[in-house]
């Protein structure tokens, strides 16, 4: 296996799943621990994409392959399983990654949309750890939940998202309860503004680029750090969490997003 300066070879043995890894997070969470040595199976519902990807990865000479998923109908979550039973026989990592974003007003909000964002955002994550946590059976397992910051803190045109990812805080913290006592982990990640497709806005503008962002974000120094994130800023974190340093951290919220949330 090549070595890499990062510390390569932490996940060497270990397999794992990441949804959403066509694109963006997922994406740059695969990468990393693939680098990192697991053999990675990248899940997507753009199953061309991400058979591209993993493709891009095995050039690069690491362990990769994808499969279909929609993380909306649980018996995707199941043809999953049976995939991962198949292919790798064991699942060590599962990276909960895929979810949709809406930023619909309230006055324009209706319970059939609200219902659909909690079945991919929320309802997604907990059929695939259901359906996948099994075949973590060797006495070490890794779920990490990827929410968002604002599951944590409110926000204007954001009840289904927020309420979404504010279930994935409750989530986590009672899967690991209920898998603590298997050598199971479970911790999730709270993104803030991140650099992907999720930062465009309906009217095709880039939220980092808007004169309110660089405002009050930058300027004024919300985000700590002085700039937004990129996938990359959180695949680091995600990794951690993935290995044996994390080995008594579980049923934790890691917000990763320049310091916003420390802010008030």
């Amino acid at each position: 296996m090549t070595e890499h300066p990062d510390g390569a070879g932490r996940l060497t043995g270990r397999t794992a799943v990441v949804t959403g890894a066509a694109r963006g997070i997922g994406l740059a969470i695969a990468g990393r621990l693939a680098r990192e040595g697991a053999q990675v199976l990248l899940a997507d519902t753009d199953a061309d994409l991400a058979e591209a990807e993993g493709d891009r990865l095995r050039a690069d000479g690491l362990a990769a392959s994808s499969a279909a998923l929609d993380i909306a109908d649980p018996a995707s979550a199941q043809a999953l399983a049976g995939l991962v039973r198949e292919r790798l026989g064991v699942l060590h990592i599962l990276v909960n990654n895929a979810a949709m974003l809406d930023a619909t007003p309230t006055g324009e909000l209706t319970v059939e949309r609200f219902e659909e964002v909690v079945r991919v955002d929320l309802t997604g994550a907990v059929a695939c750890s259901l359906a996948l946590h099994p075949l973590m059976t060797a006495g070490w397992g890794r779920i990490v939940n990827i929410g968002s910051i604002m599951g944590l803190r409110g926000q204007r045109d954001a009840i289904s998202y927020s309420t979404a990812k504010g279930g994935i805080v409750a989530f986590t913290r009672a899967l690991a309860a209920d898998l603590g006592a298997r050598g199971i982990t479970v911790n999730a990640i709270a993104p803030g503004f991140i650099d992907t497709r999720m930062a465009l806005l309906p009217d095709g503008t880039h939220e980092h680029a808007t004169e309110w962002f660089r405002e009050v974000y930058l300027k004024h120094g919300r985000i700590l750090l002085g700039r937004a994130g990129v996938p990359e800023d959180v695949a680091g974190p995600a990794c951690f969490l993935c290995s044996e340093d994390a080995r008594y951290v579980t049923g934790q919220i890691l917000p990763v997003d320049g310091g916003v949330s420390a802010t008030f």
